[in-house]
């Protein structure tokens, strides 16, 4: 397997490796969702927007049934498939290179039992846009909105399908406001702090197509101690991968 000149592989665990680049890696947040997600054995399940893939990788360390991962940059598709030829996984994962406004005969609608997305967080003209197509794509709402990632997840979930992603906390009731409308309710919402005392920098949602009203606010997830060290939840999050990236 021959890497681009600006790729790179970085283990992923003790038994998987993933190939990531300047223009696409994975930080923190995909980490926290990707575990907030809890996804079931016997899940039908798909990442939109999937950047380097990190979110479906972590899915198939164990016996997830289905995994499907959608990206709008081919070159986001290529990473992950060979972080899939590395690993021998290319059965595990179904690449899709499309833009989720277009999903239509793309992937089928109604059989997903889990959605979920790392979405773009800032809104087009809001703070210093990224000089890289790749990190515009990214970073900013160019090429999708809150709204059009929840519009694409409820045609993709099933009748009580579930729908998870983060994002800053200040867009929460842009959030809440948009699955609503879209026939997503919310039902679980969990903020993260670095320390206790200090304001939520990342929250996760998770919403249900067609449920009924009734929201729970979890425990918030303190990310480090009083002392500065990883908390015994949040390191369990990354599993074996944090063991070398102390």
């Amino acid at each position: 397997m021959e890497l681009n000149f600006d790729e790179r592989l970085e283990p992923l665990g003790k038994e998987m490796q993933i190939v990531v680049s300047d223009s696409h890696t994975f930080g923190t947040d995909a980490i926290l969702l990707s575990a907030f997600a809890s996804i079931k054995r016997k899940d039908v399940a798909c990442d939109m927007g999937t950047g380097c893939g990190i979110i479906p990788l972590n899915w198939i360390k164990g016996e997830t049934k289905s995994v499907t991962a959608i990206d709008i940059q081919e070159k986001a598709c290529n990473q992950l498939k060979k972080s899939l030829e590395i690993n021998s996984k290319e059965d595990r994962i179904k690449v899709v290179n499309a833009d989720l406004r277009s999903l239509k005969g793309v992937v089928p609608f109604g059989e997903f039992d889990l959605v979920t997305m790392n979405p773009p967080y800032k809104p087009v003209g809001t703070g210093i846009e990224s000089l890289s197509e790749a990190d515009k794509i990214a970073r900013h709402e160019t090429m999708c909105t809150i709204d059009d990632a929840v519009a694409a997840a409820a045609k993709l979930l099933k009748f009580g399908g579930r729908f998870c992603m983060c994002h800053r906390p200040e867009r929460l009731c842009d959030i809440i406001v948009s699955m609503r409308e879209g026939g997503i309710e919310a039902k679980r919402i969990r903020f993260v702090v670095e320390k206790e005392g200090k304001a939520p920098w990342l929250v996760l949602v998770e919403g249900k197509r067609g449920s009924k009203s009734h929201v729970t606010i979890e425990k918030q997830l303190v990310m480090k101690d009083k002392d500065g060290n990883n908390t015994e939840e949040y390191r369990s999050m990354f599993g074996d991968y944090m063991d070398g990236h102390q």
